[in-house]
């Protein structure tokens, strides 16, 4: 049986919500202080893959030819795809006893949908998870140093009032938006 990849399967969600429920419940220790950033951004990263499955059509040359237009409705799938997985994980963090940080949410789910949208435009349907898995992987195994370019890989595990990574995450979040709502996935 063939599941449509249109739309994140309840099979899919269900594991989104299991997996996110493990990675904060491993970080939780009794306390009610903040969230590891760390953790957030590994279960937003796996919220991530879990929507780019999602993104594209059984057949991208019927897609094509629809007289429907295409923008609103992408621009929506990823605005709801990530949506869901930031609700997710800050349900995960309120229901666990940990203080959520709806900022640091927000915006490392807005940099991480663009980087998907920048990856079904780029990479097409069957890899747009690929940026989203890589940019989070590198920022784990930097070293943390003061230069701009070091802040700007680590965004996602930067402190929720940070100028430089809410400018990167913004940035990523539009240009992946515009690429996907505009190009659509890649053939």
């Amino acid at each position: 049986m063939r599941i449509p990849t249109g739309s994140v399967s309840p099979a899919g969600a269900a594991a989104l919500w299991a997996l996110t429920r493990a990675l904060t419940g491993a970080a939780a220790d009794g306390s009610a202080g903040p969230a590891d950033p760390r953790l957030s951004a590994l279960a937003l990263t796996v919220g991530a893959v879990a929507v780019s499955a999602g993104l594209g059509g059984q057949d991208l040359a019927l897609d094509r030819t629809a007289a429907l237009a295409w923008f609103p409705r992408r621009v929506a799938h990823l605005v709801l795809g990530g949506a869901s997985a930031g609700a997710a994980l800050l349900a995960v963090h309120a229901l666990s006893g940990q203080e959520p940080s709806v900022g640091l949410v927000a915006r490392d789910t807005a940099g991480l949908m663009g980087l998907v949208g920048i990856g079904a435009a780029c990479c097409g349907q069957r890899y747009a998870w690929l940026p989203a898995f890589t940019w989070p992987a590198a920022a784990f195994v930097v070293p943390p140093a003061p230069n701009a370019a070091t802040r700007i890989l680590t965004w996602m595990l930067s402190a929720p009032d940070t100028t430089v990574a809410a400018w990167t995450a913004g940035a990523l979040g539009a240009c992946g938006l515009l690429a996907y709502g505009i190009a659509g996935p890649r053939r």
